[in-house]
């Protein structure tokens, strides 16, 4: 897949309802990779007096990485399947809060192509004197319903 000058609304791309769709848009569709944008405002999830704490980060960047398989997904004609945060390093946000009205650019870039449903991402999150980096492994099972039974909670 080449970089997209069309993408297709976030909320088709992500396999979460209002309100845990915090993105606001996919910007750029890459081969391996995304960017994905959000503005702090007082409305959004999460959002406190001095912005949105930055712990959301990670959200932000799993977010933007469901969104980059889902685009593979719509592309190869499949649905949009969920996925699972594994684990994440180095995420060292500099900041407490994202600042109401700034503008965040979420891109995720992965590492590796994994068979087997496992894969790791370079992700960051860059605004106004913000620059927050991480790397985080994602697990996307094939049958989800299938993983769901031999993984009871």
């Amino acid at each position: 897949m080449s970089t997209t000058s069309t993408t297709p609304p976030i909320r088709d791309l992500l396999p979460h309802d209002t309100p845990m769709v915090l993105l606001d848009k996919v910007d750029e569709v890459r081969d391996s990779g995304l960017t994905a944008s959000v503005t702090i405002t007082p409305e959004s999830l999460f959002a406190e007096d001095r912005g949105v704490p930055s712990w959301v980060g990670l959200e932000y960047m799993g977010q933007a990485i469901a969104a980059y398989a889902g685009a593979n997904a719509r592309r190869a004609g499949n649905p949009v399947r969920i996925g699972f945060l594994v684990s994440t390093r180095r995420y060292e946000p500099g900041c407490a809060y994202f600042p109401l009205g700034t503008r965040l650019a979420i891109s995720v870039q992965a590492v590796t192509e994994g068979t087997n449903g496992l894969q790791v991402f370079e992700c960051s999150i860059c605004g106004p004197n913000i620059a927050a980096n991480a790397n985080l492994n994602v697990y996307m099972p094939e049958n989800i319903e299938e993983f769901m039974q031999e993984n009871p909670q």
